[in-house]
């Protein structure tokens, strides 16, 4: 478990910058992926089931201004920057790893 720290920041203007903390990178990857199924929700209220591809998700994290995570290095004991192409790595790991399961 390394704690992770996801920074977002939807649009152009800088008071839209957020940040959350997670215990792991996989909490992390998870809540990025339900903030996404909250955006549908919320686009399609009366749709009692949501459904979507990688690529939707994809395509929705490339419209935000920016998405990155610093990650906590056990070794070092410092936060390790990681970027948006990372970030979609992770959740095709996460989806993928799913899928199997399923």
């Amino acid at each position: 478990m390394s704690h992770t720290i996801l920074f977002v920041q939807p649009g152009a203007r800088p008071e839209t910058r957020t940040y959350c903390d997670y215990e792991s990178v996989n909490e992390c990857i998870e809540s990025v992926c339900k903030s996404y199924e909250g955006y549908l929700k919320r686009r399609n209220p009366k749709k009692s089931t949501i459904t979507y591809e990688i690529s939707q998700l994809f395509d929705f994290l490339d419209r935000l201004k920016d998405i990155c995570c610093l990650v906590y290095q056990k070794s070092t004991k410092t936060y390790a920057p990681f970027s948006k192409e990372w970030i979609k790595s992770k959740i095709y790991d996460l989806l993928r790893g799913s899928a199997h399961s399923a």
